[in-house]
């Protein structure tokens, strides 16, 4: 259980995710004067003071709103509200003081919990002034006037928050911890295969295309392993996206959460079949050589006989070519079929990726195949393959060291690959391959 736990909550375009981005360092949350840019709860850590704590950016909360994402952003912040140690509320001091203000402010005082008003946007000395009018609030004897865009007065504002922390607190609880990402196309289901797997609404989910917008990490447990998975936005093409730029910031950050992760699943429309943009996805993940496996979510809604996962399999997996290592799995998250085994999947994938291999067995078995296959000469040169070792890399490499590196061709490297994978169960992970002079 993390302690030290602040949430930034309020109206919608009064600052939050620029103050987020402020205290955790980086553009975590995407930023955009529209309202209702931020939808999920975003999490990062940081410090003041020597004390390391967890901060929540939230979506604007609304009340009385029919908007189905306004009712979904209203659960996320109430769920950050109650997961919380210490609540920074945020107003707009051009705005003044709103009713929209004054309704929150009911609802957070049914907390309990420690609540501090930053007044932003107080840009000058001036406006400072002008945030005297939230004491109305009636929340402490102390009101913040800030600016998430050039830090004034934060300091002030964050000394008062860690007061309450009795813990010095963990500086990244996530350092270490393998990564997971969940990734495809927009709609296909990514946030629901998360949410089933958390048994909770971790993540906003709707029949819009494009409800994530931001990559949202989560630490989870499951069959004794501990890992974060990552929701991400739809990736599309470029040309689908013209020029929306909260569109293009959010597939930058799915692009951004495959370069961080350690296993990529990507999830594919049973309905559709595999689109070149699934195809390009994955490419992409190989290309960073990363774990990959295969959710064909929403097979419950496809009209099959005895054949049809064998035949949309062969289809995925001729698309693919000459990418043949990746699991592919047949789930819906619609109907719960084969979730915890396609997690499962997942955490073997991670695995292998971090396997070592003792070289003297490595040896036995290969240079044996070698024997009774050895590269063809080329130019009447004859290569003999001497010795072999796994190098220390994050993705599985191996060095093949002979006499006459430059004469091994593609199709023999491609007949290591597949025997080392015949002997050492490396599926869903790239393998490396190098031949080096002995």
């Amino acid at each position: 259980m993390q302690n030290n736990i602040v949430a930034i909550v309020g109206r919608p375009n009064v600052g939050k995710s620029t103050f987020f981005n402020r205290l955790v360092g980086t553009r975590k949350a995407i930023m955009d004067n529209e309202a209702g840019v931020t939808r999920d709860r975003h999490y990062g850590f940081t410090d003041w003071n020597g004390k390391f704590y967890t901060i929540i950016d939230t979506g604007g909360y609304v009340i009385g709103s029919e908007d189905i994402f306004e009712q979904a952003i209203r659960d996320q912040v109430e769920l950050a509200i109650e997961e919380c140690d210490v609540i920074i509320f945020m107003v707009d001091v051009n705005d003044g003081l709103t009713g929209y203000d004054k309704d929150f402010a009911k609802i957070l005082r049914k907390s309990k919990k420690p609540v501090y008003i930053a007044a932003n946007k107080a840009d000058t000395f001036q406006k400072g002034h002008q945030s005297a009018e939230f004491y109305a609030l009636g929340f402490g004897e102390e009101i913040f006037p800030i600016s998430s865009q050039t830090g004034n007065g934060t300091g002030e504002l964050l000394d008062a928050v860690v007061s309450h922390f009795t813990e010095t607190g963990t500086e990244d609880p996530y350092e270490g911890i393998p990564r997971i990402s969940v990734l495809g196309r927009p709609n296909v289901g990514k946030s629901s295969f998360i949410n089933l797997l958390l048994g909770e609404r971790r993540n906003i989910v709707t029949d819009i295309a494009g409800t994530t917008r931001d990559s949202i990490d989560t630490h989870y447990n499951a069959f004794g392993k501990e890992f974060i998975l990552t929701d991400t936005a739809g990736i599309r093409r470029k040309t689908k996206l013209k020029d929306h730029q909260i569109e293009f910031y959010s597939v930058l950050r799915s692009l951004q959460s495959l370069e961080n992760s350690d296993v990529c699943i990507i999830m594919l429309d049973a309905t559709r079949g595999i689109e070149s943009q699934d195809v390009a996805i994955v490419a992409l993940a190989e290309k960073k050589r990363k774990g990959i496996v295969i959710l064909v979510n929403k097979w419950d809604a496809v009209e099959k006989d005895s054949n049809s996962a064998r035949k949309l399999e062969l289809e995925i997996r001729n698309r693919l070519a000459p990418i043949d290592y990746t699991p592919i799995m047949f789930v819906s998250v619609f109907e719960k079929q084969r979730i915890f085994q396609a997690i499962e999947m997942a955490i073997k994938v991670r695995e292998n990726r971090s396997k070592r291999i003792a070289t003297s067995e490595l040896n036995d078995k290969m240079l044996e195949e070698i024997a009774k296959y050895p590269p063809p000469s080329n130019k009447g040169k004859v290569v003999r393959i001497k010795y072999i070792m796994q190098l220390p890399t994050y993705t599985p490499s191996f060095a093949f060291f002979c006499n006459l590196p430059q004469y091994v061709k593609e199709p023999y490297q491609r007949f290591l690959e597949n025997k080392m994978r015949e002997h050492f169960d490396l599926e869903g992970v790239p393998v490396n391959i190098f031949f080096r002079k002995k």
